[in-house]
């Protein structure tokens, strides 16, 4: 059982959250400020980073014979996943994103 208390935000605030299942709670990384040639995007301008670390994970897929598969990616894995996959949450002003993890795509190391 994994719970999202490695993050010293999440342990001020006294967060804990456990995802059920093969479910991943990725923090998104913040977006650029400036782009390459030094003009200031402002809030609408900028696209939200498809890449982000991971705070919590779930138990595992439930399997046919009543095991659960073990998860690929552990708690603070960078991981980068699709612009539109999980479903975007706040707690305590922590924006996260709930995610299954078949919708992460690569670990980055």
């Amino acid at each position: 059982m994994a719970v999202a208390v490695k993050d010293k935000k999440a342990a001020k605030s006294g967060l804990k959250l456990q995802p059920l299942g093969d479910r991943v709670v990725i923090e998104r990384e913040q977006s650029e400020e400036r782009t390459a040639g030094g003009i200031v995007l402002p809030d609408s301008a900028k696209d939200k980073p498809a890449r982000g670390k991971v705070v919590a994970i779930g138990d595992g897929k439930l399997l046919d014979d009543g095991t659960r598969s073990t998860l690929q990616v552990k708690i603070g894995d960078r991981v980068l996943f699709s612009s539109y996959a999980g479903d975007e949450f706040k707690i305590n002003d922590q924006e996260l994103l709930l995610m299954r993890e078949d919708d992460i795509l690569a670990v980055i190391e």
